[in-house]
């Protein structure tokens, strides 16, 4: 009778372990996973508060007389074009980073050379609404860089967790597959140069 009790015992031990392995490897990779996901909100949220912002930059700066309207109409075309890039949060593979990264690229460039041609427009420097935008975007700039490091440390918790022993034996059958982080654009390793 005692030895069926110490065996019964060793199998619930047994048992428990291997429940708390399985069900807690899971619970923390369903937490983790939910983490990213958040993190991908706030990044879209930052992203849309610059989208909101374009329309009324790009009206302000058509009052200004004689302002070249294929600038514009780059900005323009670069913000519908980032509106349409939708990347799945549950999903987040390096090619849908890098489309939504290219139409987000294309639109900063588009924005940085709406700046530098308004330098030539010094009443429209001297627009209190323009300049209240303009400080806006330079706010919403920050906020997505800032969204976007955290987003990349919750990826990089993400993707350490599930590779761990023994983690990575479950992440597949429990389909957790690694998530893609925002990387640096192209050309970011090299300094630009100054000329005087």
């Amino acid at each position: 009778m005692r030895k069926t009790l110490i065996i019964i015992g060793s199998i619930l031990v047994v048992v428990f372990i291997l429940y708390r392995v399985f069900a807690g490897s899971y619970n923390n990779m369903v937490e983790k996973e939910v983490m990213v996901e958040n993190g991908w909100a706030q990044v879209e949220n930052v992203y849309q508060r610059r989208l909101d912002l374009i329309p009324n930059l790009v009206n302000t700066v058509k009052g200004a007389a004689d302002f070249e309207k294929s600038t514009l109409t780059a900005v323009i075309e670069a913000r519908a074009n980032a509106t349409q890039v939708k990347v799945d949060p549950k999903n987040l593979s390096p090619e849908q980073m890098a489309k939504f990264q290219q139409a987000q690229g294309e639109l900063s460039t588009a924005l940085g050379r709406l700046m530098v041609v308004v330098e030539q427009y010094p009443q429209l420097k001297a627009n209190q609404n323009f300049l209240e935008l303009q400080a806006q975007l330079e706010g919403t700039e920050n906020r997505i860089a800032v969204e976007r490091q955290k987003f990349n440390d919750t990826v990089q918790g993400y993707n350490s967790y599930i590779r761990k022993f023994p983690q990575v034996l479950l992440a597949g059958i429990y389909g957790f597959h690694p998530k893609a982080f925002f990387a640096a654009e192209k050309g970011a390793e090299k300094a630009p140069s100054v000329q005087f």
